[in-house]
């Protein structure tokens, strides 16, 4: 998706306390707890994955709980993680440490640090669904099924920053039990559901907690200070349901024994308040990480001013701020080949009104590499339509 050169305004009141819960885990660094700010559907049906589980709980049964974890814990895999951290080149600013050692470039030691994390298998043939930032810059990651003795070295088939999801490939002896995927869209905010996982590590794997579906649709964003970017994440799942560091990856399950999100981040202030990613977003994707290595998105191949005032409108002679104004079009891009200029004023695509960003946004996030739109753009104070044949986004392009 095309990047929005302009500064979002958060409120202060809405600043809330979140710690990621997969890498939280690490043996080299104490836990990290850090100040972040709070900030779609389709289904796929791949023939290596279908569930393999059969689940018969009466959810009118006392053991209903007891029945769906008994069933879909098999599924739930613990992952290690082993990456090799330093190695950087580093200029000394301190003055005291320049003062005795000099003010020249040093390579920074290197060492090996350990994360923990869940997923879970998706499939009989051993491909299990997690977390990115479980797994993210891992050389060696090493997944424990239950059943095993021994731990499975994995393969990282895919993964995508930007929600946040792995892909993972072992290799059994044999079948390996695979969990349903629900449909998240049909959730409702008061319905039960389970969270399983290895909260704080392999000496709770598999612990099994119960809550609710708290709220739909929240948004948040992570600061990753590693990378000095900030990972959004749109309609995330809220429960109440026990996780911790550790349970990143994990499933959250209802009560027929489906997948419904994948648990991914806790407000480490506050009393059960957790986050999950849909499992619809996961089941948007899967195919491509799975046969591409990473998500393949549409492009225009523009940057975009997604709020103007009206003090502005009025000077671009626009009838009003209910639209997107385009600030450059990348050349070579599939906005320049259709005619596209700056100062553009998208109104519509495909007939849909564009209100806002969030408006431009879900048209583009519905929308295929090669299809093919129709955006009406006021240009001059006039109106004028161009067919723009969507690319595939350039992997350096955030």
């Amino acid at each position: 998706m095309d990047r929005i050169p302009h500064k979002k305004r958060f409120s202060l009141l809405a600043i809330i306390l979140l710690a990621f819960i997969a890498g939280g885990i690490t043996f080299s660094v104490p836990e990290v707890r850090e100040f972040f700010k709070p900030v779609e559907k389709a289904f796929f049906s791949p023939s290596a994955i279908a569930s393999n589980i059969p689940l018969t709980a009466d959810i009118t049964s006392p053991y209903a709980f007891a029945d769906v974890a008994e069933a879909t814990s098999p599924a739930v895999v613990y992952i290690m993680s082993t990456r090799e951290v330093g190695g950087d080149y580093v200029t000394p600013t301190d003055p005291f440490f320049r003062f005795f050692f000099g003010s020249d470039p040093f390579q920074t030691p290197r060492r090996e640090t350990y994360g923990e994390g869940s997923g879970f298998i998706i499939s009989g043939d051993g491909y299990i669904l997690t977390n990115e930032h479980v797994v993210r810059g891992a050389k060696e990651i090493q997944v424990t099924v239950q059943g095993y003795d021994e731990p499975f070295t994995a393969k990282l088939v895919g993964s995508d920053y930007d929600l946040d999801l792995a892909v993972l490939k072992i290799d059994a002896p044999n079948v390996l039990p695979a969990v349903p995927l629900g449909d998240s869209d049909a959730t409702r905010v008061g319905e039960w559901v389970i969270a399983i996982g290895n909260p704080w590590g392999k000496d709770f794997d598999h612990t099994v907690t119960i809550g609710v579906v708290s709220a739909k649709g929240r948004q948040i964003q992570i600061a990753d200070t590693e990378n000095q970017r900030l990972r959004n994440y749109k309609d995330l799942m809220q429960t109440d349901a026990a996780i911790n560091p550790g349970n990143s990856g994990g499933p959250l399950i209802n009560i027929r024994g489906e997948v419904i999100g994948i648990n991914t981040a806790v407000n480490s202030a506050a009393q059960g308040i957790g986050f999950a990613i849909p499992i619809n977003t996961a089941k948007k994707v899967v195919d491509q990480l799975i046969e591409h290595g990473r998500v393949i998105r549409p492009y225009l191949g523009i940057y975009y001013y997604s709020e103007i005032s009206p003090a502005q409108a009025e000077a671009l002679g626009l009838p009003d701020t209910h639209g997107i104004l385009v600030g450059e079009v990348i050349k070579d891009g599939p906005a320049d080949k259709a005619g596209m200029k700056a100062r553009d004023f998208i109104r519509s695509i495909n007939g849909k009104r564009v209100e806002s960003d969030k408006d431009f946004e879900e048209i583009l996030s519905n929308a295929k590499v090669g299809d093919e739109l129709i955006v009406d753009v006021i240009r001059d104070g006039k109106y004028v339509s161009l067919k723009i044949v969507l690319g595939a986004r350039p992997t350096t392009t955030q």
